[in-house]
C-alpha cells in the first residue's frame, strides 16, 4: 500500500439472486479485519448491498469497487444496464421499477438509491439510457 490506499473489486453477477449481497459481505469483513469503527463498517455494508441488489435487479450485473484510505471509503458502482430515465424520480423513497417476480422475491420495495444516499456522506449517480450507470459513493472515515 505505497499510496496508503487499500483497493478491493468485485464482479457482480446478474443472474444469480442466491449470491447477491456477498460482494458486500466480504467488503464489510475486510474493513473489519482493517480495524474500521462499526459504524462505519455498516454504513458501508448499507450502502454497497443496496447498489449490488440494484445492479441485480435491474441491470444485469456489473462491478464495485472500493478505495479505502485513512480519510475515506470510495465506492464505485459501475454497470452496463439500461440506465435510469429520471433519477430524481428514482431517488424518491418507494419508487421501483422492479418486476413483480423480483418483488415476489423480497426485493424492489424503493429503497435502494434513497438508502445509499442515506448512508452515505457524498454521492454521484451518473447514468446514459442504453449505456448503464456509474455511482460513485464516499463515506468519511475521520481515522
Amino acid at each position: 500500500m505505497a499510496d496508503n490506499v487499500f483497493r478491493l473489486h468485485y464482479d457482480i453477477d446478474g443472474e444469480d439472486f442466491s449470491v447477491a449481497g456477498e460482494a458486500s459481505s466480504k467488503i464489510k469483513k475486510t474493513l473489519k479485519q482493517l480495524g474500521v469503527d462499526p459504524q462505519i463498517m455498516r454504513k458501508v455494508a448499507v450502502a454497497t448491498y443496496e447498489g449490488e441488489i440494484n445492479m441485480v435487479i435491474h441491470a444485469n450485473g456489473g462491478t464495485i469497487d472500493v478505495e479505502i484510505s485513512p480519510e475515506n471509503i470510495v465506492m464505485i458502482l459501475k454497470d452496463n444496464g439500461p440506465g435510469i430515465p429520471d433519477i430524481n424520480l428514482a431517488m424518491q423513497e418507494g419508487y421501483s421499477t422492479a418486476t413483480e417476480q423480483v418483488r415476489e422475491l423480497g426485493f424492489g420495495a424503493g429503497m435502494g438509491l434513497p438508502n445509499m444516499k442515506k448512508y452515505t456522506d457524498e454521492m454521484t449517480v451518473d447514468s446514459r439510457l442504453g449505456e448503464g450507470t456509474t455511482i460513485t459513493m464516499i463515506v468519511r472515515t475521520n481515522l
